[in-house]
């Protein structure tokens, strides 16, 4: 007797049913499905064969694997992007789509946009949700959240930290640059989502603490060699780099100095 099952290759799509051959199966197993044009992963909603099952049926090759589920998600998230982005074209929307993620079961799939101002995107949901036959949500994101979803590569040659370990994004000021003794050049202290560099904040308050132990530029200070003027300081090195009474420049370990006016 031949082995068909019911599979589903969309949550809400069209039951087809396959030939199983010998391989046992359960409800709500996944399959790798052998459908004439390449292979493609279905769930198993019935064992049932029907009454007059057709001649021309397609053949399950194996039970989906963790790896071949993850290849299937991303592929329906690609198809569900491409499609989104055509219909937003469509309907005349200023949005751009930016990642589409479907749920563990396949069932919701939630896009992600940017845009300039306010979208009235319920349209676009009805149509999405018809032609992927599924439940869709969207969600406008942030330049920040924008990086997080996309990911890239930092200044640092890293991944981004937003994507890479970051929960939550802190609040950083130009404030934490200037502490920091950086050039205030935006191409230098922002990252590819164009705001300031997350990093600035990691260590701002180590940053702030040592500038008020540190004297300040044109400071008149003391020093073993006599007392001097302050040119600049090295907060990473913990130095201040002081012009002497006899013009003689020296860098002196902060440990080493004896403020005094």
């Amino acid at each position: 007797m031949a082995n068909i099952i019911g599979v589903k290759f969309r949550s809400r799509g069209k039951l087809v049913y396959c030939d199983a051959g010998e391989i046992l199966l359960q409800l709500n197993d996944y399959v790798v499905v052998d459908t004439g044009h390449g292979s493609d992963v279905a769930k198993v909603v019935t064992l049932e064969a029907p009454s007059k099952p057709s001649e021309n049926l397609m053949t399950v090759v194996r039970q989906a694997e963790e790896e071949d589920l993850e290849e299937a998600r991303r592929n329906m998230e690609k198809e569900a992007l491409i499609k989104c982005h055509e219909m937003a074209a469509q309907l005349g929307l200023k949005m751009k789509p930016q990642a589409a993620r479907y749920d563990y079961k396949g069932e919701h799939l939630t896009v992600f946009f940017s845009a300039q101002e306010r979208v009235d995107f319920r349209e676009l949901v009805r149509k999405l949700s018809y032609a992927l036959e599924t439940r869709v949500e969207l969600r406008q994101v942030k330049a920040r959240d924008e990086a997080k979803l996309l990911g890239s590569i930092g200044k640092c040659g890293y991944p981004l930290c937003c994507q890479n370990f970051l929960t939550s994004f802190a609040s950083v000021s130009i404030k934490m640059a200037k502490e920091q003794n950086l050039a205030l050049n935006p191409m230098k202290i922002s990252g590819i989502c164009g705001r300031l560099l997350c990093c600035l904040s990691y260590e701002s308050k180590e940053y702030a603490d040592m500038k008020k132990r540190m004297p300040q530029p044109k400071q008149e200070i003391s020093t073993p060699w006599g007392k001097g003027r302050v040119i600049s300081t090295n907060l990473l090195k913990e130095t201040v780099t002081v012009q002497l009474e006899n013009d003689v420049v020296k860098e002196i370990a902060l440990d080493e100095l004896v403020q005094g006016g």
